[in-house]
This record gives C-alpha cells, structure tokens and sequence, in this order.
C-alpha cells in the first residue's frame, strides 16, 4: 500500500501553478481568456479519450466484454460533455470573438495534433492532415504512428474473433495504414452478432453510439463556427464552415449503419 505523503497538496498533485498560468491572452479583450481556457479544456479531454481508447481496444483484443463496455461509455460521456462545451462557447457573440481574432494569426485547430491522432485511432487514413505538421514534428510522428496501429474497429474484429465468430481473414490481415472499406462479408457478421443478442450485440450499440456522438459533436461544432464567423474562412487559412460541414456525416464504423436497412 502507499503510504501518504504528508507534503502533498491538492495543488502540488494537480500541477494546479502549471495549470492556471498556462493561459496567455494575446489582447486585452475579456473573451479571450475564455475562447483559450475552452480549447485547453478541449485539449485534456482529447487526451483522456486517447488514454481510454488505448485501454478500450486492448480489453477488446481480450475479450473482455464488460470493461469493454464500460469504457465505451466513458468516452461516449466525454463526447457529451465536449458537445455541452458548446453552449459556453456560443455565450460570446460574433463582434466579442472578433475583437480578438485578429490575435491568432495562423493559428487553427486544424492543428491539433491530438484530435489527428484521436481520428486516426477511431480508423481515419487522410495524408493531407500531415500538411499541418513539419516533417520530424512530434505531432507528425503520433498521427503517422496512429495511423499505421489498428483502429478501434480493427480491434472490434479481434474481439468478435475471441467471441467465436468467423472473421474473415481479409479483414484481420488488411493493410492497416488503408482506411477501412465497408465488407458484405463483415457485415454478414455482424447482422449473426445481432441475432445472437448477446454481449458482441451490445459492444456494437456502443460503438453506434460512439460514431454518433462524434457526429453530435461535429455537428455542433460547425453551427458554432457558422453562428459565429458565418461562411468567412476559418484562421490558418481554412475553408472554415465549409470543410466542416464535409465531416460531419462522416461515419466511423459504416459497416454497422449499413446493416440496420437488413434487421
């Protein structure tokens, strides 16, 4: 057992020095402080949902249904909580964020590295993300590194295989640093899983939830950006509301939406 450190404090244990002098507006403005301490706060929770998803997909790999579970669960609760984040976001009006943009030069959120790396592991394969990050960049190196790993549908095919179902080959050889593409054989799978009712039934619900929640989250995300700057481009030169609106239907795991047409 550890035993407890009697110097320890509450602010020592969370850094809280680090924490709270980490924000540095570039203005005077008052909103600003909030558009940075949001995007901080976004960034923790990118970094939380690494952590789980990592853990996730090894309890697939395993077996292991209910930590499976479990821990889709705690990242679909995150993903609302990043959704409800919104809200906080949407109490600054156009001319307050305006009154600062001007600050953030090139900088976007095209660039963090940690929402490319997020997107990788949930099974994106985009070379034109990379056209934010320098070669040698250690934010290159995680996405390219997420890239080339299983993604979590990857790992949803080993967990189906330790539940005794027949994965085809093809799917679990594939070429991993491809993007997935949708298979009648995988989804023949699938649609056994459901008749079966049983937990593989139950992890593929969570994972719809996870894809959807993603997209909730997306969808937000954009009607914040359009409320806010309208069809302007986004800062770094982005397209802004326009190249975001392109994501938001975009499916993580389409296997599992196209056999709901065959239940």
């Amino acid at each position: 057992m550890t035993e407890p450190h009697p110097s320890l404090t509450y602010s020592d244990y969370l850094a809280l020095d680090d924490v709270l002098s980490a924000q540095h507006p570039r203005s005077d403005e008052h909103d600003e402080l909030l558009f940075i301490v949001i995007h901080q706060v976004y960034e923790l929770w990118f970094k939380q949902m690494l952590h789980e998803i990592t853990g996730l997909q090894r309890r697939l790999e395993e077996g292991d249904t209910p930590r499976a579970l479990h821990t889709l669960g705690r990242v679909r609760t995150i993903l609302k909580v990043n959704v409800a984040q919104v809200d906080v976001l949407e109490t600054m009006t156009p001319r307050q964020f305006t009154s600062f943009r001007g600050r953030l030069d090139a900088s976007s959120g095209f660039q963090s590295a940690q929402f490319r790396e997020l997107e990788a592991t949930l099974g994106r394969r985009d070379p034109r993300v990379f056209e934010h990050y320098p070669e040698g960049s250690e934010g290159r190196t995680r996405i390219a590194a997420a890239m080339s790993r299983p993604s979590i549908f990857d790992s949803f095919l080993r967990y189906l295989l330790t539940q005794g179902y027949d994965v085809p080959a093809a799917a679990l050889e594939r070429d991993l640093t491809t993007a997935w593409e949708p298979s009648p054989d995988v989804q023949r799978l699938l649609l056994a899983a459901y008749d079966d009712d049983g937990g593989a039934a139950q992890v593929a619900e969570r994972l719809v939830d996870l894809d959807e929640g993603l997209q909730e989250w997306r969808y937000r995300h954009v009607k914040m950006v359009e409320r806010t700057i309208g069809a302007k481009p986004g800062t770094g030169g982005s397209s802004g509301a326009t190249y975001l609106w392109s994501t938001v239907t975009r499916a993580l795991f389409p296997d599992l939406w196209a056999i709901r047409s065959e239940m």
